[in-house]
């Protein structure tokens, strides 16, 4: 492992870390502000994380290890998921880092640990939590596999690092199919994240809840880290629609100017994304469970579209 990469651990996991709490405020913002109301700073959820840190964990009498080292277990997966996806800056691909199949493992192993520990605390709320979220994973897993797979075809790697290599600098998409790859990714994003219409993550009735309905039961430091690490994912998913559809600004040259430029751009480039989900999600109603796979089917159409226009055209 060589000092450039070790540089760009160190600054992304980093970056991710402080700014992911931001994007997840702006959302709030954006979609108080559509609704007529002030909404919450900013800043809110970094002190929402920071009071729950200093509050008590608490345990169900029916729970075991399992609901314990969930909220450990989603946080390093997010962490490490955070070295696959070049936010400021790309170095040489190293080790595998960056493969696209390992990221959707990892993110994988985080929704399977959610799932066993919704039904671990033994209440009825989370069960059907768990069993829901198995259930829309079975549909939206392939349809992510699709959509990156097509993304792996548009540029002709399976690397997010030697993708962000290719693409650096470019002011506009390496090809008119990435468009294509970005109104997929941003479903995918909507579904992974457990946003409106597929979630609504600010409700608590228990015949629409999916992601809240597997929380309820955690408390203190491990909700904090749980909602930790779905503020990176959101991040991270953001960082990979940006990646495809506003590709410049990464610097595949290390100084502190361009590193600092970088910060500065994607901020700008992750709030504008932030921004179109709260709006979308201000203008959209929750769709019944069994309407979702309609809006997947978008994503895999585009996505299977984009593999014929690159194969046979």
């Amino acid at each position: 492992m060589n000092g450039p990469f070790i540089i760009f651990a160190l600054l992304n996991v980093g970056f991710v870390l402080l700014i992911s709490p931001l994007f997840m405020s702006l959302i709030k913002k954006v979609k108080a502000r559509a609704q007529g109301r002030c909404g919450p700073g900013l800043f809110q959820t970094y002190y929402t994380i920071a009071k729950l840190l200093r509050k008590e964990t608490v345990y169900s009498s029916a729970s075991s290890w399992v609901m314990r080292v969930t909220p450990y277990v989603c946080l390093s997966m997010a962490v490490v998921a955070a070295l696959f996806v070049p936010l400021l800056y790309v170095p040489e691909p190293v080790a595998g880092i960056g493969n696209v199949i390992l990221f959707l493992y990892l993110l994988g192993i985080a929704r399977f640990f959610m799932a066993l520990s919704g039904l671990d605390a033994g209440s009825a709320f989370g069960g059907i939590g768990s069993s829901r979220e198995m259930s829309l994973a079975a549909v939206i897993e392939p349809t992510s596999i699709v959509v990156l797979a097509a993304l792996a075809v548009v540029a002709r790697s399976l690397n997010f690092l030697e993708i962000a290599r290719d693409s650096a600098g470019m002011l506009f998409p390496v090809s008119a199919t990435m468009i294509l790859i970005g109104v997929s990714l941003f479903i995918i994003l909507i579904v992974e994240t457990g946003r409106i219409p597929v979630d609504n993550p600010e409700t608590h009735l228990e015949l629409t809840m999916v992601h809240e309905a597997m929380v309820l039961e955690q408390s203190g430091r491990n909700l904090a880290m749980i909602e930790y690490a779905g503020a990176i994912k959101q991040t991270l998913l953001i960082a990979i629609l940006v990646l495809v559809l506003m590709p410049f600004g990464l610097v595949t040259e290390l100084s502190v100017a361009g590193v600092l430029f970088a910060m500065a751009l994607f901020v700008v480039k992750g709030s504008v994304i932030s921004v179109i989900i709260g709006l979308f999600e201000s203008s959209m109603a929750k769709m019944r469970l069994f309407s979702l796979p309609n809006l997947f089917i978008i994503a895999f159409f585009f996505s299977v579209l984009t593999i014929f226009i690159e194969v046979f055209a």
